[in-house]
């Protein structure tokens, strides 16, 4: 779900305060900070606290990056959230993803064409979506190839791109230019 305009208007570089303006120096990527930063900046301790997570799971995660990328997608579509998605088809691309794997992503588990564990990444999300739990089934399938570190990333991947959809389509995030949503 995208609103039309923000809810919580992101913030420009003139009215940050000092802090504000050493963290989007943190998070500049060639000058240019993304839209969920300058909006979440409104909330700096909580931006604060929550980027060590953040940077946990995206950065420092014990998942290859494509399984974590998978995760997000399928999490991002799930939680119909089109800032999320965007942003994270361009990283899912970096990291080997194929555009045919993406689209397939929103079919979910059940698309002709995944291996076995991918499919079985994807069905993790959707029980952590729908049920809040990983099923044996599921789990067992994860497990013949991930570690228990692993395992626990799996479950905070998604917890994770939970809570930043809910927050990112509640405040109204809108797309950076030229990052496309669903379409």
């Amino acid at each position: 779900m995208r609103l039309p305009k923000p809810r919580v208007a992101p913030m420009r570089d003139e009215d940050l305060d000092d802090e504000g303006r050493q963290f989007m120096q943190t998070v500049s990527r060639e000058g240019r900070v993304l839209n969920i930063y300058r909006t979440l900046v409104a909330h700096p301790k909580l931006l604060k606290r929550w980027g060590v997570f953040g940077t946990h799971v995206l950065y420092k995660s014990t998942l290859p990056a494509r399984e974590r990328e998978l995760l997000i997608l399928r999490t991002g579509w799930l939680c119909r959230s089109e800032y999320e998605w965007g942003q994270h088809v361009i990283i899912a691309k970096s990291c080997g993803v194929t555009d045919e794997e993406i689209e397939r992503v929103k079919a979910g588990p059940e698309a002709d064409e995944w291996s076995p564990f991918d499919a079985a990444l994807l069905r993790a999300a959707d029980e952590l979506h729908n049920d809040s739990f990983i099923s044996d089934a599921t789990w067992g399938a994860l497990s013949e190839r991930l570690e228990t570190q692993q395992l626990i990333d799996v479950i905070f991947a998604v917890g994770q791109y939970h809570i930043v959809s809910m927050a990112l389509n509640s405040l109204g995030v809108q797309l950076e230019e030229g990052v496309k949503g669903f379409e």
